[in-house]
């Protein structure tokens, strides 16, 4: 059973677990802490203990114990001043103290992490001992920030695979409709064939047989697109200006006459590797988006040009243009500027061209008011014998 099919309640308790187990390590990162700086504040007070010894220290007086409790520490950096001047520093750098700026500002920062050792040597005298964290804390302090940080990767890696599990289950079920179609449309469609077949015997007007002929053969593209989604299509030698151009025919007898098209190509046949079904849904998206964004009035050109390696189809409309910043949105599936669009024609557009004829499709040019550009382009295939 696929996980993401699991049941809600299961989701839930094992993101709960998840966040037990990290509050748990953040809870113990911070006992740690707490637990190195107090061994660290004992440490300090040793070391003030065994300089208040040194001071009051006599001939008779034993000082190899303070002396061993200040050789032992080699990582806390401390100062020891007295009456606001530096008498003592371990662990510092030389540059540091020697430079006054640079010594205030450490010193700054030595009150501001921990709080300083008073040691009373006599009675009106003192020294004030200021230490800062040692590697180990500083280390311990960032620990907790690395951890959350990878949580938050962990986080959005399981957020990326729930999402791309749920697209390509989404996927497969449009797939599976989308075929599932083609079949249903069949059966009527092969009595459509019989019909015609008998209208044609009883000498039907020609010119209304051949305009059926071309509707039932336009079904019949429709259904081998429709059962070529979430298959590889086979990709064959073919003219694409020819292809192109009988796509484009029959759209044009199929639209209003208030909108002017032309075709413009060169006069010799280019190949290229293409499916001819899913080519021919490619030019009537984009004939169509034209065809709205003129809202049913206007130009529209079919350009075909060519260079060294590729072929490049632009289909030009003067409607309403498209704003610069969603020269790249308009191809994201659900994005329609449409009241009662879905946002897939331009989508699926584009999973044609780059996904199975490995082209390319983008927004040449765009100007508001004036009207758009749209560019496909293929790689040419050698000319077939």
């Amino acid at each position: 059973m696929n996980f993401s099919q699991s049941k809600n309640p299961i989701r839930w308790i094992i993101v709960f677990i998840s966040f037990l187990i990290i509050s748990i390590i953040l809870w113990n990162t911070y006992t740690f802490f707490q637990i190195f700086k107090n061994e660290e504040r004992i440490k300090m007070n040793l070391w003030a203990t065994a300089q208040k010894t040194l001071i009051n220290a006599g001939e008779n007086t034993e000082v190899d114990l303070p002396l061993q409790i200040f050789s032992n520490n080699t990582t806390i950096p401390l100062i020891l001043t007295e009456n606001d001047s530096i008498i003592n520093y371990v662990n510092i750098e030389d540059e540091i103290i020697k430079d006054k700026v640079k010594a205030k500002e450490y010193l700054e920062e030595l009150k501001s992490e921990n709080e300083p050792i008073k040691i009373i040597y006599a009675p009106g005298k003192s020294q004030e001992l200021y230490y800062g964290d040692s590697s180990l804390i500083d280390k311990l302090k960032y620990y907790p920030i690395a951890l959350s940080l990878i949580i938050i990767l962990i986080a959005f890696l399981i957020y990326n695979f729930y999402q791309s599990n749920k697209v390509a289950s989404q996927n497969k079920l449009w797939a599976g409709m989308a075929k599932e179609t083609a079949h249903q449309i069949g059966t009527p469609l092969s009595s459509l064939i019989g019909w015609l077949e008998i209208l044609k015997l009883d000498n039907v007007d020609e010119s209304v047989t051949i305009e059926i002929e071309k509707d039932i053969e336009r079904l019949q593209t429709i259904t081998e697109r429709f059962s070529k989604i979430g298959s590889e299509p086979k990709l064959e030698n073919k003219d694409i200006i020819e292809e192109t151009k009988q796509s484009y025919n029959y759209l044009i007898s199929r639209f209003s006459n208030q909108i002017d098209f032309t075709f413009k190509s060169p006069q010799t046949p280019i190949n290229v590797l293409l499916n001819p079904a899913l080519h021919s849904w490619t030019i009537e998206n984009l004939v169509k988006n034209a065809i709205d964004a003129m809202k049913g009035r206007g130009k529209l050109s079919l350009e075909i040009e060519e260079d060294a390696h590729f072929v490049k189809i632009n289909v030009i409309d003067s409607g309403s243009g498209i704003p610069k910043k969603e020269f790249n949105r308009i191809f994201e599936t659900g994005f329609t500027t449409k009241k009662r669009g879905w946002g897939l024609g331009l989508s699926l557009t584009r999973r044609i061209v780059e996904k199975y004829h490995k082209g390319h499709i983008k927004v040449l040019s765009s100007e508001i008011g004036k009207g758009t550009t749209m560019q496909i382009s293929f790689r040419k295939a050698q000319t077939s014998i």
